[in-house]
């Protein structure tokens, strides 16, 4: 059981007010708040330590790069990844996924294929339509349903010896999806396909287990876990880090550099051109112990509760639609209101002091599917209330009244 009066202590911002009242967050999936230990962490390394990682032999160089290493160690043992090595440091999912898609670059043949599914954010769709351009490549796409779930049949139809990488979310940012992800990648592999998953929607709910899941690459953000914005990791097996070419050239990702000729570092380093993010990577380090504290399995318990109840109160408002219906879900609730375009109702929630986020959610492709302009998003975490529900359900009627 999670004391949750004691874990809201911990996040200082969900004490302030937003146009005189209480806040109440519930844009989650965009963003998670940020513990004190987190803010501790970052006070602590511009105060203490503050030095470029790595190339020092001085005091406070070594210090940093200490804590900069402990902080890939960490991310390596939390998702079981099986070497420190394949752990990429990066700027976010967004970067982790474009390193990806530009080393395949120099891998693909015109007519090669590309599986991605309908349920994507634009950074797991944008990158890989760039590619098939640069390399005619055909990017194909697994269908979804009326719930909100991926058609597994065509997919597996869509699956063929030219079938070079799949990828998919682990949950969908727009809908809350979970996708049978172990069936996706042990199905690529059949055909000698590679899988990508983004794992930024399922991270702050599940532990993933990188090495059972058998998945090629993983990536995920910080910001979502309780840590910085600015700093996430690309995991990815061995063999493919590997094969990949460098994404960036500069310092750090060099052996050796001579005006005839350039080595490249072994991993990880090979893909970490530049000084990059000490201080977010630390704090990432010091949010995964935070939230591992709290325990996953507590939190995948409370979190359903919140969806469940949400989801029951929500509904008894006439002419509310909920988008995302599957039955394995996490805890976010896409709604509608008929006759309520989502960004009024948006605005009047805020003014009530209600945080969620309105449109397509960078994922433009479900709206169109289902013929609207956007969604009012609703997303939970652990330290989110029944009682802050309660807020947003009195919140949506009220804006309810004033818009028709």
């Amino acid at each position: 059981m999670l004391n949750i009066d004691k874990i809201r202590e911990d996040f200082p911002i969900l004490k302030r007010t937003v146009h005189g009242k209480p806040l109440v967050y519930f844009d989650n999936a965009a963003t998670s708040q940020t513990p004190q230990i987190v803010i501790d962490t970052i006070v602590d390394y511009y105060s203490n330590y503050n030095s470029n990682i790595h190339r020092g032999v001085h005091t406070l160089s070594q210090e940093a790069t200490d804590k900069y290493e402990e902080a890939r160690i960490k991310v390596q043992k939390h998702i079981n990844a099986k070497e420190t090595y394949e752990i990429i440091l990066t700027a976010g999912t967004t970067h982790s996924i474009n390193i990806v898609a530009a080393g395949f670059e120099s891998l693909l043949h015109k007519g090669d294929e590309l599986i991605v599914s309908a349920l994507e954010h634009h950074s797991n769709i944008v990158p890989w339509q760039m590619l098939c351009e640069k390399t005619g490549a055909i990017l194909k796409v697994i269908p979804m349903n009326d719930e909100g779930s991926l058609d597994m049949e065509t997919y597996h139809q869509l699956l063929n010896e030219n079938t070079k990488l799949v990828f998919c979310n682990h949950v969908s940012n727009a809908l809350g999806t979970v996708n049978p992800i172990e069936e996706i990648i042990e199905a690529a592999h059949k055909v000698g396909a590679a899988v990508l998953i983004d794992g930024a929607q399922a991270t702050p709910h599940i532990k993933p287990d990188v090495q059972q899941l058998n998945a090629d690459f993983y990536v995920a953000s910080a910001h979502k876990l309780c840590g910085p914005t600015g700093v996430g990791f690309l995991y990815g097996k061995k063999e493919w880090l590997e094969k990949l070419p460098p994404y960036q050239g500069g310092g750090e990702m060099i052996a050796t550099v001579s005006f005839k000729k350039t080595t490249y570092a072994g991993l990880p380093h090979k893909f970490e051109a530049g000084t990059p993010n000490i201080c977010g990577g630390i704090a990432f380090g010091a949010a995964l112990d935070y939230m591992n504290s709290v325990g996953f399995d507590h939190i995948a318990a409370y979190e359903d509760e919140l969806l469940k109840y949400g989801t029951e109160e929500l509904l008894k408002i006439e002419g509310l639609k909920i988008y995302g219906t599957s039955a394995k879900k996490t805890a976010v609730i896409s709604f509608n209101i008929d006759g309520v375009h989502p960004y009024d109702m948006g605005a009047i929630l805020d003014k009530l002091g209600i945080a969620v986020r309105t449109g397509h959610h960078c994922a433009q492709p479900i709206m169109d599917f289902y013929k609207i302009p956007g969604t009012v998003r609703a997303s939970f975490s652990f330290y989110n209330t029944k009682e802050e529900i309660d807020v947003l359900v009195a919140g949506v009627k009220r804006a309810k009244m004033m818009l028709l």
